[in-house]
C-alpha cells in the first residue's frame, strides 16, 4: 500500500505506475482517493474543531449558571447539544470516508523500481543470466510421474479417490528424497547462510491475509476454514511476515533473517488448470522459504543475496538454472520487484519455474503496522522481502530429469547423500 501522502502529492508519478502495469482501468482511482481524502480531512478539521470548543462552551455555561443567567445558559446548552448532533454525524463520515479510502490503497499497485522491464506479461520477462550448462542425454527422459512410478514412489488414482485431482502419495525412495531436498535446505539456510529457522502457523487471520496480499490473489489461491476467521496459508511468507505485525522493531535489531518451512495450499484457480498427470501445479505442497524484514536503504542488496541463495543451492544439486526479471505487467500488486529462477528441463528442453524472490519495500509494512525506530527516535516503515529456496514437489521434476541414467537409475549428489541414508543413487 502506498502512502497516501505520496498519492496526493504524485498523483502522475502513480497514474503512470498504473499504466506501465497495463492496469488502465484503475487509473480513475488516483483522482477518487484523492478527493475522498480531501473530504475526510476537511470532515476531520470540522470533528477537531467541535471537540475543541466542547470545553470552552462548557466552561460558558458554568459562568452563565453562576451569573444567574439561566435563559442564556439554556440557549448555550441547546447548542452544546446541537453540537453533539453534528459530531455524531461527523465522525460517522469520517469513518466511512476513510474505509473508502482504504479500499481504494489496498487496490492501487506499489511502485515498480525503475530496473523493472515494461511489459504486458510473463512472455516479456528478461532473462538476466544461466547458471550451469543445460544438458539433453541421448536416451529419452520420461515424464516426471513416469519416473516415479518406476520406483513405486508416487500414486495420484488413490489421491484422488481421497482428495480429488491436485493431490499425490509419494512413497519409498521418492517421499524419502522429497524430504531429504527440503531438510537440506533448512540445514544449506541455516549453517550457509546464517538465517533463523522458524516453524510457523499453518493458518492466519483475515486481517493478515490483508496484509501480505491483494484481494485478487487471495480469491484464486486462499482456502477459507468455515466458520473461522482462518485461512490455510498459500506460503510461509504469509504467517512469517504477520510475525511483525502491529509492531514497532529496533534499528539496532535489524535486519531480521528468517528460513521457515510449511505445507502450502492453494486453489490454483485460473488458467492453468490443476494437471492430472504431474506433480507441477498442486493443491498442497511443501516448500523451505527465506523473509528478510530490513532498512529500506538495505532491501535492494538482499534482494540480490536472496535469489542468488536459491542459485547457489540449485547449483549444489547439479540442477542448471536461469534467473528471469518479471516484467511490469507480471509483477503482483504489492511488489516493487521480482526474480523467478528457473530450473532446466531436459524433457521439454527449455527452463520452467521453481522459486520466486520478491522485494515488497513498505507495502506490506504500511497494511501491517510493521514500523521501526531510528536511533534518532523517528518512526519508519521497513521493507519486507520473501525467496523461494525450495519447494518440492515441483523441485523433485528437475531433480529426477537433471540426474536420471540411462539404466533408469537416478544419481544422488553429493550434499544430498547424507539426508538420503548414504545413497549414491537410487536403482
Amino acid at each position: 500500500m502506498l502512502d497516501l501522502k505520496f498519492v496526493r502529492e504524485n498523483p502522475e508519478v502513480v497514474k503512470q505506475n498504473i499504466r506501465n502495469k497495463f492496469q488502465d482501468e484503475k487509473l480513475p482511482l488516483v483522482d477518487e482517493v484523492i478527493e475522498l481524502d480531501a473530504q475526510r480531512r476537511a470532515t476531520q478539521q470540522e470533528a477537531d474543531d467541535l471537540r475543541s470548543n466542547r470545553k470552552k462552551i462548557s466552561k460558558q455555561i458554568g459562568a452563565l449558571m453562576a451569573q444567574g443567567k439561566k435563559e442564556e445558559a439554556d440557549a448555550v446548552k441547546e447548542q452544546v447539544t446541537k453540537n453533539a448532533e453534528r459530531l455524531a454525524e461527523l465522525e460517522k463520515l469520517e469513518a466511512e470516508l476513510g474505509e473508502k479510502v482504504k479500499k481504494i490503497m489496498m487496490i492501487i499497485p506499489n511502485i515498480i523500481d525503475p530496473s523493472v522491464p515494461i511489459g504486458k506479461d510473463d512472455s516479456e520477462n528478461v532473462e538476466i543470466q544461466k547458471y550451469g550448462e543445460p544438458f539433453v542425454p541421448d536416451f529419452e527422459v520420461p515424464y516426471h510421474t513416469d519416473i516415479m512410478e518406476r520406483f513405486d514412489g508416487i500414486d495420484l488414482d488413490s489421491a484422488r479417490k481421497v482428495a480429488g485431482n491436485g493431490f499425490y502419495y509419494l512413497m519409498g525412495d521418492i517421499a524419502r528424497l522429497h524430504s531429504a531436498i527440503l531438510n537440506y535446505a533448512r540445514d544449506f539456510m541455516i549453517d550457509k547462510k546464517g538465517f533463523t529457522f522458524v516453524i510457523p502457523p499453518y493458518m492466519i487471520r483475515s486481517s493478515v491475509v490483508d496484509g501480505v496480499m491483494s484481494f485478487a490473489e487471495m480469491e484464486g489461491m486462499m482456502y477459507k476454514i468455515e466458520g473461522e476467521d482462518l485461512y490455510l496459508i498459500g506460503t510461509s511468507e504469509h504467517s512469517m511476515i504477520g510475525k511483525f505485525k502491529d509492531t514497532i522493531l529496533e534499528e539496532k535489531d535489524l535486519p531480521y533473517t528468517y528460513t521457515s518451512y510449511s505445507p502450502c495450499f492453494r486453489k490454483e484457480k485460473g488458467a492453468h488448470g490443476i494437471e492430472e498427470r504431474g506433480v507441477y501445479r498442486i493443491h498442497q505442497f511443501e516448500k523451505q522459504e527465506m523473509i528478510v524484514v530490513c532498512k529500506p536503504e538495505d532491501s535492494m542488496e538482499w534482494f540480490k543475496k536472496l535469489y542468488m541463495n536459491t542459485v547457489e543451492f540449485f547449483r549444489t544439486l547439479d540442477i542448471p538454472v536461469r534467473t528471469l526479471e518479471c516484467c511490469s505487467g507480471d509483477l503482483a500488486d504489492l511488489k516493487c520487484k521480482s526474480v523467478d529462477v528457473e530450473a532446466w528441463s531436459p524433457r521439454q528442453k527449455k527452463y520452467f519455474e521453481v522459486g520466486s524472490c520478491s522485494n515488497l519495500t513498505d507495502a506490506q509494512a504500511r497494511r501491517l503496522k510493521i514500523r521501526v525506530k531510528g536511533e534518532n527516535g523517528e518512526k519508519y516503515y521497513a521493507h519486507t522481502l520473501n525467496n523461494t529456496c525450495v519447494a518440492p514437489p515441483r523441485m523433485l521434476i528437475a531433480f529426477l530429469e537433471n540426474n536420471l541414467q540411462e539404466d533408469g537409475s537416478i544419481l544422488i549428489p553429493e550434499a544430498l547423500q547424507p539426508y538420503m541414508g548414504g545413497k549414491k543413487k537410487i536403482g
